[in-house]
């Protein structure tokens, strides 16, 4: 991150470790205050289908509901849901809708073709979403915009280089793990979770990966824009053969050209859980646009900045597969709520949890460090996990 935003951030990080310290912090370090957290139980059904997967989440003002889509590749779905989060607490959880995604001809995607990964609404009653493709099988990667019923709309225009082929183009499963809306909804932006073959390694337990985040016109379906970011190596390097990761898995906006990045790392047989994450402010601002490059091996380029917010492992926490964020309603006390989610992936050792949260006002991009902090304060239990192979 550039010297400048270090300094607009030095102050919030500062009280927020304050805070996670138990010193009185000044008020303008905006406090986030844990509410509560509600779990589905495992297998929960709902229109005939198994309520799991959630890897993505987002609020639907006009309609005060949350919509949250199910990483099934057999079925390709999104879930209407209320929360009962109020400012003294998160009281319930309740499945009241199931919406099927339909493919470009019409019927429901065919086992294979599709694995749902993120979901955004758009405010004009359509609905964003991505699939990580199957490289291994040459089914490429995508971004689509559908019809609250599921009914497709449109493509946006991925560049040909991320087609994949055995020596070029997305790894398998690690591509399009992340949406988000900036710019009033005219700029649609994801990331790969780990770089293009031509670009570079995938990250491993000395080396991390130049991952692209690209960015999309609502208006004309185009890419106008790409940048490259630097994955970290995996926390925790494998033993042996064992299975192991880490990427970038989420982006929010926070206005102009900062994000939030989430980066998930996993390995079989670490301590704890096995997973590290680590989240990240992100500023694209001066860095080089590599849209039309197919690959940026040998090329000097300047990639986004990015600045450590948190390491979740620094905090005592359980850490468990966490993978969707979404701002909702605004709560009687003022305060903003926030609500988390995390992935299952279907497994009897994984919860279906949503952990809610309240933020004393919308934040501005200097002062998300202590927001981002403040999970540390808030005193969170996650259950534990036996060691299984992460399905991204």
């Amino acid at each position: 991150m550039s010297d400048r935003i270090a300094r607009r951030l030095a102050g919030p990080i500062a009280a927020a470790l304050a805070l996670c310290a138990g010193v009185e912090a000044h008020a303008q370090t905006l406090p986030l205050r844990y509410l509560g957290q509600q779990t589905l139980p495992f297998g929960a059904t709902f229109g005939g289908t198994t309520v799991g997967g959630l890897s993505g989440i987002d609020y639907d003002a006009p309609k005060d509901r949350y919509v949250a889509i199910s990483d099934d590749q057999t079925n390709a779905r999104y879930y209407s849901l209320t929360l009962g989060i109020t400012a003294t607490g998160f009281n319930s959880v309740a499945v009241n809708g199931v919406t099927s995604f339909k493919s470009p001809t019409g019927t429901t995607y065919a086992t294979g073709t599709i694995d749902p990964e993120s979901i955004r609404l758009s405010g004009r009653g359509t609905v964003y979403y991505s699939s990580e493709g199957f490289a291994n099988a040459g089914v490429p990667a995508f971004v689509r915009e559908a019809a609250l019923d599921g009914t497709y709309l449109r493509d946006l225009s991925i560049p040909a280089y991320y087609a994949p082929t055995t020596t070029s183009g997305i790894r398998n499963n690690l591509a399009f793990e992340s949406l988000t809306l900036a710019d009033g909804g005219t700029t649609l932006v994801t990331g790969l979770e780990n770089a293009l073959i031509q670009d570079g390694p995938a990250s491993t337990g000395t080396t991390g990966s130049p991952s692209r985040i690209l960015s999309f016109s609502t208006l004309t379906s185009l890419a106008t824009a790409e940048y490259v970011y630097q994955d970290d190596p995996v926390a925790v390097p494998p033993v042996g053969t064992a299975f192991s990761v880490n990427g970038l898995v989420e982006l929010l906006s926070l206005g102009g050209t900062q994000y939030l990045g989430v980066e998930r790392s996993y390995t079989v047989g670490a301590p704890g859980t096995g997973y590290s994450i680590k989240l990240y402010g992100i500023d694209t601002a001066g860095a080089t646009n590599v849209l039309g490059l197919p690959s940026v091996t040998g090329i000097s380029y300047k990639p986004v900045a990015k600045s450590l917010l948190l390491d979740l492992g620094t905090l005592g926490v359980p850490l468990d597969n966490i993978e969707g964020v979404t701002f909702g309603p605004t709560l009687a006390s003022g305060e903003r709520s926030l609500v988390l989610v995390a992935d299952d992936n279907f497994s009897t050792t994984q919860i279906q949890q949503f952990l809610a949260f309240a933020v004393g006002s919308v934040p501005e991009p200097a002062t998300w460090a202590m927001m981002i902090v403040g999970f540390g304060a808030a005193g969170l239990v996650l259950r534990r996990r036996r060691d299984v192979p992460l399905r991204a």
